[in-house]
Formats: structure tokens, C-alpha cells, sequence
């Protein structure tokens, strides 16, 4: 990657429409701790009052007060975490506090931990032994303030540290998915999802919307939960390739245009691109309707590790399924990266209680 905000092509994997929630936070006083995985942009509507003060799109905290009301200590924050909608390897963050202007947090960190199974949230919230993924550092407010992280753990939740308090409008977590492989080996599997471990490696135009909603789970509700590109020009076509979560051969394509009705591609191709970077035909230039599944069966049996979805000329559509089996090769990989970062097993007695 070539710059600090590059890891934002990456899937957010703390967001709410992976999977994410907001599972503990020692205060939400003036706004609520859900506001920080909302996928869409925080909104601001000024003097507008509930029973808590002014409402903001975030999670807000309460001024914090020594005895006899002095200033807050500098060890003094409040703390909220997020399960990741899938567990992953974190390559940045983003502390979003659009709108906080004068309630905005100084300084910020972020730490991450693995653990097994369903536990209570405020199990979760006892446990020690945090790695810390962005220092505690100085932010900005009403702006998007980005922090690489150099990684290679596996985490499955993270926490989010304000000092000593103030309001945060989202937080966004972007990385590589790295699912429990028992999920993978029960047979045949959507390889392109982002919570199997695919991603977006590149495309060609994400003027409306980003590509990587393609590979959400469930249906799309709305046009703007698809990707959709700007209107050409030329005499080219919009292509989204696409990394599996292995080398993998692949046996069926749903291609989604649903809601997309005078905006949809007129027609598909799909190719396989082979571990040496070489091509092969999946699916041979097909029209396409709009609003519609579609789906097609794939005869070509040789392994591929990317796939590439050629759409004429432009257009949108809602969500692309590549369905198929990983190779053994490909699930030895999977099984040797499965063992980075240490993992929490909380007793018996600590396991999920229904109270989150």
C-alpha cells in the first residue's frame, strides 16, 4: 500500500452490515455506543433536542470530574468495544468525530484482543492482555483521523479509548478477514464473501458507491447498498476484480442487479486468474437483466485465486456470489495463518448470558 489511507480500499470489518456490534461501553450519556459502527456517513442536525441535549449521530460521553470538581486526570478515559463482524488481521483505523467540535476527544487509542466462543460482554470487558494497535494519540475533531496499524494477528474484538471523554461519530476498522476455518471445511462455499475471507483487490470506478459492498452478507436493500460506477464515455467497459479466500475452483456465479433498474450493466463476463497470474474463461459475455438474480453455472474446473467481472458498458449491481471449493493446498495456507495472535478462552461460567 502506498500511502496512510490505502488500507481504506479493505473492508471495514467492525461495521454493522458485516456482522459488527458495539458490545460494551463503561458511559453513553449523550449519545448512544451503536452510532460508531452505522455503515453510512454521520449526520448533524444543529439544535436539535432530546431529553439528553443536543442529538448527535455517535457515541457521546458525559464531562468527566475529579473530586470537588476538578479537571479530569490525564489517565482519565472512557472505553467502548466492538466485536468485528468477522475476525480479521487489522491493517487501519479510522476515528471518525465529524460534527464533535467542541466535544470531541484530545487523544484516542485502540487495542484489540482474540477470543474464542460467545462471551458476556462483561467478560470481554475484564479481560486483560490488550494489544495495542494505534498508541494513544492526539486527533482532531469534526474530521477522519486515520491510523495504519502493522499487525499480523488475528483479532475478533477491539477497543476503542477516549481521553478523558467527549464524542466519537464512527469507528472503522478495515483489514483481512480471517474466518474460523471450521466454517470452511464443511463443504462448498460463497469463496468471494468478506466473511469467508474474500475481498475487492481492485476496480476500475467506484464514483457512486465502494465495490466491496458487493460482497456483503444477505440481499441488498437499496440501490446505494451495491457498487455502482460513474457513466462512460468511451468505448471501454467497468470491471471489479475480486481475491478469494483461496485457491479455489469454482462452480456457480450469482450476479445481483436488483435495484438497479435503468442503471444496470447490460451485460457480464467473468474470468479466473490462475496462481501464475494466467486467465481462464468462467463465464462468456451474458446478457443481463435488471432488478434480477441471475445465475449461472461454471463448467471450468481448474483452480483460480481471483476473478475478475467484466460489466458492459457501466452500470451497478447488488452483490456478486462466487460459489466453490478451496483446493488442499489452499486450506493447508489457510490453516497455518489460522495460528497467528494468541486467543482468550473464557470459562464455562463466562460464556455468552443473553445481556450484551
Amino acid at each position: 500500500m502506498s500511502s496512510a489511507t490505502d488500507f481504506t480500499l479493505l473492508p471495514d470489518l467492525a461495521v454493522r452490515t458485516l456482522g459488527g456490534a458495539v458490545i460494551w461501553a463503561d458511559d453513553e450519556s449523550f449519545a448512544e455506543k451503536e452510532n460508531l459502527i452505522r455503515p453510512e456517513a454521520s449526520t448533524y442536525q444543529p439544535a436539535t433536542f432530546g431529553h439528553k441535549g443536543q442529538v448527535y449521530d455517535g457515541w457521546e460521553t458525559r464531562r468527566r470530574r475529579r473530586p470537588h470538581g476538578g479537571a479530569p486526570a490525564s489517565e482519565d478515559c472512557d472505553t467502548a468495544i466492538v466485536r468485528l463482524g468477522v475476525p480479521g488481521v487489522v491493517r487501519g483505523a479510522i476515528v471518525d468525530t465529524a460534527w464533535f467540535k467542541g466535544n470531541y476527544p484530545p487523544e484516542v487509542s485502540v487495542e484489540a484482543i482474540a477470543v474464542q466462543g460467545y462471551p458476556s460482554a462483561a467478560g470481554i470487558a475484564a479481560l486483560e492482555g490488550w494489544t495495542p494497535l494505534v498508541a494513544r494519540s492526539k486527533i482532531a475533531g469534526d474530521s477522519e483521523n486515520p491510523f495504519p496499524v502493522d499487525s499480523e494477528q488475528r483479532f475478533t474484538h477491539v477497543r476503542l479509548r477516549i481521553y478523558p471523554d467527549g464524542g466519537v461519530a464512527r469507528l472503522r476498522v478495515h483489514g483481512l478477514a480471517k474466518p474460523d476455518l471450521r466454517w470452511l471445511d464443511s463443504g462448498p462455499f460463497d469463496l468471494a464473501a468478506l466473511e469467508n475471507g474474500g475481498r475487492v483487490a481492485d476496480c476500475s470506478n467506484r464514483f457512486y458507491s465502494h465495490p466491496q459492498n458487493l460482497l456483503m452478507p444477505g440481499r441488498a436493500r437499496m440501490m446505494g447498498d451495491g457498487w455502482e460506477t460513474a457513466r462512460r464515455r468511451d468505448a471501454d467497459n467497468d470491471w471489479v476484480q475480486v481475491r478469494l479466500t483461496g485457491e479455489g475452483v469454482l462452480r456457480m456465479v450469482e450476479i445481483d442487479t436488483s435495484y438497479f433498474l435503468s442503471n444496470s450493466p447490460g451485460a457480464a463476463a467473468l474470468t479466473g486468474i490462475r496462481a501464475d497470474g494466467t486467465e481462464v474463461q468462467l463465464l462468456p459475455r451474458t446478457d443481463l437483466q435488471p432488478d434480477t438474480r441471475h445465475r449461472f453455472a461454471l463448467e471450468v474446473t481448474e483452480p483460480v485465486v481471483q476473478a475478475r467481472l467484466d460489466v458492459y458498458p457501466d452500470g451497478g449491481f447488488a452483490r456478486l456470489r462466487l460459489f466453490g471449493t478451496l483446493t488442499s493446498a489452499a486450506r493447508d495456507q489457510l490453516r497455518a495463518e489460522d495460528v497467528l495472535g494468541p486467543e482468550v478462552d473464557l470459562a464455562a461460567d463466562e460464556l455468552y448470558d443473553g445481556t450484551e
